[in-house]
């Protein structure tokens, strides 16, 4: 590949109103966008990093200017693998990779990664943590939602009453749980019975990274993702017998690249494969959007989140995602 030349840019992004997880609470969300120009295309990828993991604007942009020379001399992506270490930081330079070679060879990143031609797909839409009625009235303000993700902040009690309130405001959803870490193994007998009773699909990360080995041996009625537990390829192997799902973050496996070696694994190993999102715009959302044309779950509303999303953008109808090929890896228009 010829020389190029990196650009980095950082923008802070204001959400339409706070975002509450799991012992965190989020109001603007920070981005960091990767240009890659070969004096004649420019192909452009943007990450949130990792919040969790110490990921962050700072972070990023120190990981790119230490090996500013070696992207600059125009690695493969698979090169970049060895460049980079898993984060935000190669997501964006793996994403401006995808879509400089879609530019260069008049091929849509869809058709370099050999996959089908996409179709509009189904997302899940999130309900922050909040009291139960509010939670419910958010559900219900998704009045084209097919598919619902709800967060859980641990406290068990309250969590089941946000559950069965949501649940009763949107009995025609598939609805699923985000525990985001904030759950004992011990809370789970009472959490899964009561997920169960309000037909709840998947429950999300209930344990803390590091406590993977607390569910050796726990039988869930309700199937179990991993997320902050999953990172990237290498966690994979852990994965069997503890979760049954793996949800693939751009951001924290490092890009489309190794979103697609995760989701052929997972596969392997008989895990069912779902796509997740940081907060981000849509130019963040597109690559997560061919990925989600091999993925089982797809939860990639990051730019509903914002107060204003960069153009152009990614569309919502029905319940479903929408990633055109003006928004992001699409060869330059003859």
């Amino acid at each position: 590949m010829p020389a190029l030349k990196l650009d980095v840019s950082v923008d802070t992004l204001r959400l339409a109103e706070p975002f509450r997880i799991s012992g965190h609470v989020f109001e603007t969300a920070d981005v960091l966008t990767v240009t890659l120009d070969d004096g004649e295309h420019r192909g452009l990828g943007e990450a949130g990093g990792v919040y969790y993991l110490g990921d962050d604007l700072a972070h990023m942009r120190v990981e790119l200017e230490r090996v500013r020379e070696a992207i600059e001399a125009g690695p493969t992506r698979e090169e970049l693998r060895a460049i980079l270490p898993p984060g935000g930081a190669r997501n964006a330079v793996d994403a401006a990779l995808w879509d400089l070679e879609a530019k260069r060879t008049g091929r849509p990143v869809w058709q370099l990664a050999g996959i089908g031609e996409p179709k509009p797909i189904v997302t899940t839409f999130t309900v922050s943590a909040d009291d139960p009625e509010a939670m419910a009235d958010k559900a219900r303000s998704y009045a084209g939602a097919r598919s619902i993700k709800m967060k859980l902040t641990g406290e068990l009690g309250l969590d089941i009453e946000r559950v069965r309130a949501v649940r009763a405001a949107r009995p025609d959803v598939w609805l699923g749980v985000d525990g985001n870490q904030g759950f004992a193994v011990a809370d789970l007998p009472r959490l899964t019975e009561a997920l169960v009773e309000a037909r709840v699909a998947l429950l999300e990360q209930p344990l803390a990274r590091g406590r993977e080995a607390d569910l050796d041996g726990v039988t869930s009625p309700v199937p179990i993702a991993g997320d902050e537990s999953l990172l990237s390829l290498a966690d994979l192997a852990a994965a069997p017998g503890r979760f049954d799902v793996v949800n693939i973050k751009l951001d924290k496996c490092g890009g489309l690249t190794e979103g697609l070696l995760m989701a052929a694994e997972a596969r392997r190993l008989g895990l069912g494969v779902m796509v997740g999102t940081m907060v981000g715009t849509s130019l963040a959302t597109a690559p997560g959007f061919v990925l989600g044309q091999v993925c089982d779950l797809v939860d990639l509303d990051g730019p509903t989140f914002l107060a204003h999303d960069r153009k152009p953008s990614v569309s919502y109808r029905d319940g479903e995602l929408w990633a055109g090929p003006e928004v992001w890896g699409a060869p330059v228009p003859a």
